[in-house]
């Protein structure tokens, strides 16, 4: 039976690897509501963009405190606070993904009653370029 090593003298004798794990996820079909497939890398974290920008944070108990985006108490904020606050909130979302290395190159869209912010997303598979239009 081995035991794990408990000072630092024992620590020289084991020799560890950072293996990292498959990015391999279900494929969404957005468009058709369904289940498609598999997806890795770029098109898997471009997926996960896509879910933590369009699942409210503590909305649904299935998920973890920390995954979605806070985005609709931003209604009847004036827009300059409400871009601002996209952008922050936004990126605090992407970055608990650990793929996603920096939110960066961002731009705004104004409408009457919306923002439509645009940025892309440094991840460890290349850059990926999002939107998220949002209510205010």
């Amino acid at each position: 039976m081995a035991t794990l090593p408990t000072t630092g003298d024992d620590l020289d004798l084991v020799s560890f690897t950072v293996e990292t794990q498959p990015s391999d996820t279900y494929k969404l079909d957005i468009e058709h509501n369904r289940v498609r497939g598999m997806t890795d890398e770029q098109d898997a974290v471009r997926q996960a963009i896509y879910l933590i920008l369009n699942v409210e944070r503590y909305a649904y108990p299935i998920y973890p405190r920390s995954y979605g985006s806070e985005l609709t108490d931003l209604i009847g904020k004036p827009k300059d606070y409400a871009m601002s606050e996209i952008k922050r909130r936004i990126s605090e979302a992407l970055l608990q993904d650990d793929r996603i290395t920096a939110v960066d190159s961002w731009e705004f869209e104004t409408g009457r009653n919306w923002v439509l912010a645009r940025f892309v997303a440094q991840t460890i598979f290349g850059e990926v370029e999002a939107e998220k239009e949002v209510a205010i």
